[in-house]
């Protein structure tokens, strides 16, 4: 089966010429385990869940170079980003944090896409890609800043290329594609990732951005994680066929990759940057994952699905799969192992400490950069807000 087809420091931008389409064959065919799924199309695989690699003869060239301290960097981040995540979790559980995202489940795909960036591609993420931050040199616990309550991000998007988290479903793929389309005019060769899930694949900005990238050309990546929820919407729900083929509808390549595969995840992220960057326009990659959590937080994924559907996907476990692989190959050893753990529980007590140091946010910050230049409206309402602060301390004898 073929495809369907027709952020250094200062960003650069990549012009375009175009080019053939370009084809590539999927490897496996699967069950799906979601609610009441039949037979799915074929995705590509390079490591099976029991961890042997498989070969594919359109994406092999994309990691037959990968060594092994390559790849034990992959198992590392994988591992870290799971621990990093779980502490987040237990913060917000302990009431340290206002809400919570998770991505357990999802970090071959965002660690194999992730790593396959160049500094000076851009990143639009939405709410949960703690995987491809760290990728992206974002410190962790400017993460989640934003949960507390104290900012609005904590990190200068310019500063690793890696844009603000997106509260609104759908919308960074409209930033992404009107970024790409700069890049063209620019006559620069990087590239921008969108990164969303299935749930805002069903949303007008998707489909808008779609449109435009496709008109224009715009050398951006659609990167889909579809964890077959939208909170408690199966993916049959919102979509009569697999998401990936969305994108024949509009005039550029669609492929679906094994999710929980970070080696297939890197290979495929990699091609569609290429074709980016080659002035071939966009592309939609749909990793086929699973949210082993819940949505967030405040949502209980028991009320709508069953134990199991979460099981049989646990076996397929991204982390796992690789650890079999690395020890199979004998490219890493119990102390590699040890060693990690190690570095593990160390990131796990700098987030706690670092969440529970954060200062309150400056009251008056909210004023700042409404407008670039300044608004005699805001500088009433920041008038009328001091004089509310102010209230407070008049009521309490000046205190």
């Amino acid at each position: 089966m073929t495809v369907e087809s027709t952020a250094a420091r200062t960003p650069r931008r990549s012009a375009g010429t175009k080019a053939g389409t370009t084809g590539a064959k999927r490897t496996t065919s699967k069950k799906a385990t979601g609610a009441g799924k039949s037979a799915e199309p074929a995705l590509v695989q390079l490591l099976t869940p029991e961890g042997k690699r498989v070969k594919n003869a359109e994406f092999d060239r994309y990691v037959d170079g990968i060594t092994a301290e390559e790849l034990r960097g992959l198992y590392r981040d994988m591992v870290l980003t799971r621990r990093f995540d779980a502490e987040a979790t237990a913060l917000q559980r302990q009431g340290e944090l206002g809400l919570w995202a998770s991505l357990l489940g999802q970090e071959a795909a965002q660690i194999g896409s992730g790593r396959a960036l160049r500094d000076d591609d851009y990143v639009f993420p939405t709410y949960r890609e703690h995987g491809v931050a760290w990728c992206r040199g974002v410190d962790p616990t400017n993460l989640l800043g934003m949960f507390r309550g104290v900012n609005n991000g904590g990190w200068d998007p310019n500063g690793n290329n890696f844009h603000l988290y997106t509260i609104v479903i759908g919308s960074q793929t409209l930033h992404a594609t009107g970024y790409a389309m700069g890049i063209t005019k620019d006559g620069a060769d990087s590239a921008v990732i969108a990164y969303f899930g299935d749930g805002a694949s069903s949303q007008g900005d998707v489909a808008e951005a779609f449109t435009f990238s496709a008109v224009y050309n715009a050398p951006v990546v659609f990167f889909c994680q579809n964890n077959q929820w939208a909170i408690s919407e199966p993916t049959e729900k919102q979509s009569r066929v697999p998401l990936y083929q969305r994108a024949q509808g509009f005039g550029f390549p669609g492929v679906r990759v094994d999710g929980n595969d970070v080696l297939a995840n890197l290979a495929v992220t990699k091609w569609a940057l290429e074709r980016a960057r080659a002035g071939e326009g966009p592309t939609l990659v749909e990793a086929f994952t699973y949210r082993m959590g819940a949505h967030t937080t405040s949502d209980d994924p028991t009320r709508y699905r069953g134990d199991e559907e979460r099981l049989a996907w646990e076996a397929k476990d991204p982390i796992l799969r690789l650890r079999r692989f690395l020890e199979s190959a004998n490219h890493a050893d119990e102390g590699f192992f040890a060693e990690l753990e190690s570095e593990s529980e160390a990131l796990g007590k700098r987030v706690r400490e670092a969440v529970r140091a954060m200062p309150d946010p400056d009251h008056f910050a909210i004023f700042e950069n409404v407008y670039a230049d300044g608004h005699a409206l805001v500088d009433e309402e920041r008038a009328q807000f001091a004089a509310y602060q102010a209230s407070f301390a008049d009521a309490d004898g000046g205190k």
